[in-house]
């Protein structure tokens, strides 16, 4: 049976120049990626006076992730990008500053937690697809998934969307990749990153609408009296450091907050998308999936209890993020000289984890260009190095809140599988990464119910 081949980006034959690498990173960073990097486990090069390495084998991956962790720490050209955003959060944090949060944060997005939230994305999952059910014509996937996410962040982080303008949100949120979220000549110069980008300016209204928003959701939890809600925002309220004891301050929950709310509902709605858009394109793999959601779940949405039950919806979305990975390229700094696949990595130098070539190895996977659910059937599952699939990074840094976007898109795909046919109508999307891998111009989809 011929496979779905979906689009990707073409990759350059050489590795790109100064010049040639600003411009195709500020339209598409995946453009940058040498072909040479989906047939090698690293690439060295230089890009003006900075000297890099691209890796995508997973003995370098765990070596950078795990094993050495501590002596790469994230670029400060990302950290850049993101700090306007949400500061000094558990994301951008490094050493005792990370160390804390993480023992805060970490029980916040415990197994008993995430599943007392559960039922909110069953009901969001509902209140989605009856929206798609009243859709005329053909449906724009991203924008109703960005919706939908957005409702489960809303009701599981803060109880509802009182504090917020979700059109006026999302849209900060996309001015503000564009504008600060985007790499800068300054960047390639080795400027030092306290030096102000274009972008920033631009973007600094986009950080004060998002903040503002926030902030007013937090002061607002603050000053109840009795609180009787439980949620994430709540949960926050409440963390500390078992070690110290330490408390979060009003910067520091205004700062992780915005990170759980940008990354939460972003990242899955992509992953959703892509899933829906590669299932419409394998129908043979849409039917598997759908007959397992629709024997088990029939017409009503999907619960958490349903998830084990539902092995096909997760292989569906494990394949669309091996395929589109959310974030496909990661920078790390490095402080003392090592060693990778036998080359020397010097102190000051870059190191870049290529997740989107790692993912599409033609070492490390049968017909990786190929959209193929069957590579994540669990005897698949337990053949494979770990490290050759990384969505939510690995180690001490692995994303604390990966199991919780599972969760919720698990739940939503389920339900709408179970109840509609997806097929292509649109153009086909192109993979364009700014933070986060979407698909421009996006995914348009014909829907029908079942």
């Amino acid at each position: 049976m011929t496979r779905f081949v979906p689009p990707t980006v073409e990759p350059p034959a050489k590795v790109l120049g100064v010049w040639s690498s600003l411009r195709a990173v500020r339209r598409n960073v995946l453009s940058i990626l040498p072909a040479i990097s989906y047939t090698q486990p690293i690439v060295t090069g230089t890009t003006g006076p900075a000297r890099w390495h691209m890796v995508q084998g997973p003995e370098a991956m765990r070596q950078v992730f795990l094993d050495n962790a501590h002596n790469y720490p994230k670029s400060e050209v990302m950290i850049r990008m993101l700090r306007p955003a949400i500061g000094s959060s558990l994301f951008t944090s490094e050493g005792a500053d990370w160390r804390w949060q993480r023992r805060a944060i970490a029980p916040v997005f415990s197994a008993r937690n995430v599943s007392t939230l559960a039922p909110l994305m069953t009901q969001t999952a509902d209140r989605t697809a009856r929206r798609l059910s009243d859709q005329p014509g053909p449906v724009e996937i991203v924008e109703q998934m960005l919706s939908a996410t957005f409702d489960v962040i809303c009701d599981v982080a803060l109880s509802g969307r009182e504090h917020f303008d979700v059109d006026t949100y999302s849209a900060a949120i996309t001015r503000y990749f564009l504008t600060v979220g985007r790499a800068s000549l300054l960047d390639f110069l080795e400027v030092p990153p306290w030096f102000p980008r274009p972008g920033e300016l631009l973007g600094a209204s986009a950080v004060r609408t998002m903040h503002r928003m926030v902030s007013r959701a937090i002061e607002a939890r603050r000053a109840e009296t009795c609180r009787d809600s439980d949620d994430l925002l709540d949960y926050m309220l409440d963390a500390h450091d078992p070690e110290t004891g330490r408390r979060m301050d009003a910067r520091d929950l205004l700062h992780n907050m915005q990170f759980f709310i940008v990354a939460g509902h972003e990242t899955t709605a992509l992953a959703i998308s892509w899933g829906l858009y590669l299932l419409a394109n394998d129908p043979d793999a849409q039917s598997r999936a759908a007959t397992e959601a629709r024997d088990l779940i029939g017409q009503r949405a999907a619960t958490a209890e349903d998830l084990a039950a539902l092995p096909l919806t997760k292989a569906a979305l494990d394949e669309a993020m091996r395929l589109y990975p959310p974030v496909g390229l990661l920078a790390r700094n490095v402080l003392a000289p090592d060693t990778l696949y036998g080359r020397d990595i010097g102190t000051g130098e870059t190191v870049f984890l290529n997740i989107y070539a790692l993912h599409r190895h033609q070492d490390y996977w049968d017909a990786p260009e190929m959209f193929d659910i069957n590579r994540f059937s669990p005897e698949a599952r337990k053949s494979r190095d770990k490290y050759l699939y990384l969505p939510f990074g690995a180690g001490p840094r692995v994303c604390v809140g990966a199991n919780f976007a599972m969760m919720q898109a698990q739940i939503i795909l389920a339900t709408l599988l179970a109840r509609f046919h997806f097929a292509p109508s649109g153009p086909a999307p192109e993979p364009v990464m700014h933070m986060t891998i979407r698909p421009e111009p996006g995914v348009t989809l014909a829907v029908t119910e079942r």
